[in-house]
């Protein structure tokens, strides 16, 4: 086998990893860890492909087995980032009025603890004028620097942590029956109660902020599956209108966030738009959405952009929707999670050893 043969078919074995990895159900935070770059994989896996055809006489049972791997691998990667494509049908209607009595907007940004340039967000905020801010990673020093913006939001919840997951909610709007929960892990909070927007509709909030699967952070993926999906299954989307919005550290793609979908019940703007990678704001040629904004079927989208670097290893995201009952009926609901994968959602939750049943 010539060297340049050798090569080909070396990577090309090697790049089927990640799609036997993704067929199972392991946690580790390795095997979980090729969710994330789906598009790179698919890139590489394309590029090897194509390499097979000029490196390959096709004269070998090896070189139509690996070829025709690469091929189903390749299809597996790209269908689970279709939808999150141009090409893909839009999950939310767009809505081109303004009426400011049924909008709210939202900007979420993970800070980066260790950023020092506190005035690229205070002045992305004064240019975008969010109803709502959420910062993640903010400690102490963060928490006193953007007391310059609290006299525009006079509602506000400040969990000053310095363990990378301090978080701080600001609103212009009222915040009613605001808790703050540690729903898997005593140093972990999330924020939880209701927005009142403008027109006086109430509208239940969730921010989160897991940890993710990583060698520094957490071996296995479990307490992150199992916030998500402890909050996907208990949102009342019958009964309310929901917002769920932070850092899941989690991609759009992965089986446990389109599982919470399809236990909640709500919608992700991004499908039909594009990928808005967020993570890592430093490196062009590794990044995948890991900020977030699911919302119920009452709402529309008037505008969805991912902003400019503040310093921290993440773009803020910035969402703008309009509140319209009437949506409900023409924006179709995501696929509902079958017996099997709500006992398995059930099975990561309780792995997590919840501290807080409901939400």
């Amino acid at each position: 086998m010539r060297i340049i043969e050798f090569v080909v078919t070396f990577l090309g074995f090697f790049m089927l990893i990640p799609t036997i990895a993704s067929l199972t159900r392991f946690d580790q935070w390795w095997v979980r860890g090729f969710d994330f770059p789906r598009i790179q994989i698919s890139l590489f896996i394309l590029i090897i492909l194509v390499s097979t055809f000029f490196t390959y006489e096709y004269d070998a049972t090896l070189h139509f087995v690996l070829s025709g791997l690469l091929v189903l691998s390749l299809i597996y990667q790209v269908s689970k980032i279709f939808p999150y494509t141009v090409l893909s049908k839009k999950q939310v209607l767009s809505f081109k009025g303004n009426d400011p009595e049924a909008i709210i907007s939202i900007l979420v940004s993970n800070v980066l603890t260790t950023n020092k340039q506190s005035d690229k967000l205070i002045a992305l905020v004064k240019k975008k004028e969010p109803d709502i801010l959420l910062t993640l990673e903010t400690d102490k020093r963060w928490e006193k620097e953007l007391e310059v913006i609290e006299p525009q939001y006079p509602y506000g919840v400040k969990i000053p942590l310095d363990n990378l997951y301090g978080m701080h909610l600001y609103s212009k709007l009222k915040l009613e029956d605001i808790e703050v929960k540690y729903l898997i892990k005593g140093d972990i909070p999330s924020i939880h109660g209701y927005v009142r927007m403008n027109n006086k509709k109430r509208i239940k909030i969730h921010c989160l902020h897991p940890k993710p699967p990583s060698p520094t952070e957490d071996p296995t993926s479990t307490n992150r599956d199992a916030e998500l999906l402890l909050v996907g299954r208990d949102v009342k989307k019958d009964q309310e209108s929901v917002l769920v919005f932070g850092d899941l550290n989690d991609v759009a793609w992965s089986r446990t966030t389109r599982l919470f979908q399809k236990l909640s019940g709500l919608l992700d703007p991004r499908i039909g738009r594009g990928f808005y990678n967020t993570f890592h704001a430093g490196h062009r040629l590794l990044r995948w959405p890991l900020d977030h904004v699911f919302h119920t079927r009452d709402f529309t989208l008037i505008e969805l952009a991912r902003l400019e670097n503040i310093g921290s290893d993440h773009f803020p995201m910035f969402i703008k929707l309009n509140y319209e009952p009437r949506a409900e009926i023409l924006q179709e609901e995501p696929e509902e999670a079958d017996e099997e994968e709500k006992e398995w959602a059930e099975e990561k939750i309780e792995e997590g050893h919840p501290t807080e049943r409901e939400v």
